[in-house]
């Protein structure tokens, strides 16, 4: 077997390339969306659809969006890339935002953390695989408020399918942890929309816990449940106090879930302890 530091350099740099990817699901799968959504309604309406050319995670190339400049293969190395260039287009000297190495750094942590947890497994490589989906899924909800189906409802799959082995718990604590964390947000949902006759939160956050559920059991739902609504109203107090921000305005609840999904994936065991001995 590998030496535990080669391990980990290969997880890292396994990790960065797959952050790097990431930037782009993050960016055009709302774009994809979108393409999607107007198609359906012209259809419906009987408009004429607008063909445009194929856009999808794989083509056209990565480009800057202020010169649509081609972004070239050495300019595209995850970190090493964007400190080379200075945090700016080698083209037309636009900013580079940040948050593109800040996704690979963290896809390296990703994956460097479920080697950490889980050792060289199956169900390292399956952990890291959820946080991977989790890490888009987070970016794509704060730009967007959307949690895309195409993402979380294969995430429900394949968290039943990884567990029908029992990769992380038993398969019938799998089903029943899908089933009740869309149950109880639909639940929560409906309940305040009859109270307050407005909508508290979205389908995608059903679905988000259901994955979570399928993949980590019936058993710790209450504790991502908790957890990310401390971590919601923590978010919004600070906001509201700090930036000004309009209690009104709604925030995303996919990056709070994703939070607590991740503090369960790693100690989950020692936290449900507490209310399931």
């Amino acid at each position: 077997m590998p030496e535990p530091w080669m391990m980990a350099i290969v997880a890292a740099l396994v990790g960065l390339c797959v952050g790097s990817f990431l930037n782009v699901v993050i960016h055009r799968v709302p774009k994809m969306l979108d393409r999607q959504w107007r198609e359906h309604c012209a259809e419906l309406t009987g408009q004429p659809v607008e063909e445009g050319p194929r856009y999808n995670l794989v083509v056209p190339r990565s480009a800057c969006p202020g010169c649509a400049r081609p972004i070239r293969a050495m300019e595209n190395i995850p970190v090493l890339s964007w400190l080379a260039l200075g945090g700016r287009c080698a083209g037309c000297g636009g900013r580079i935002p940040a948050r593109y190495p800040l996704v690979e750094v963290l896809g390296a942590v990703a994956a460097l953390a479920a080697l950490w947890r889980f050792g060289a497994t199956w169900q390292a490589l399956a952990a890291a695989g959820l946080l991977w989906v989790l890490l888009a899924l987070t970016f794509i909800d704060l730009d967007t408020q959307l949690l895309p189906d195409n993402i979380t409802l294969p995430l429900v799959w394949a968290g039943l399918i990884v567990n029908v082995s029992g990769l992380f718990v038993p398969l019938s604590s799998a089903v029943i942890g899908a089933v009740a964390g869309y149950v109880s947000l639909w639940t929560v949902y409906w309940l305040f929309k009859l109270l307050r006759n407005k909508e508290g939160m979205g389908y995608g956050d059903f679905k988000l816990l259901a994955a979570l559920g399928a993949w980590l059991g019936w058993q710790v739902l209450p504790l991502i449940v908790l957890l990310s609504s401390v971590i919601g109203a923590l978010v919004g107090i600070t906001l509201v106090v700090v930036k000004g921000r309009d209690h009104s305005v709604p925030l995303a609840f996919g990056p709070y879930l994703a939070i607590a999904g991740v503090i369960a994936l790693f100690w989950s065991r020692s936290l449900v302890a507490f209310y399931l001995p």
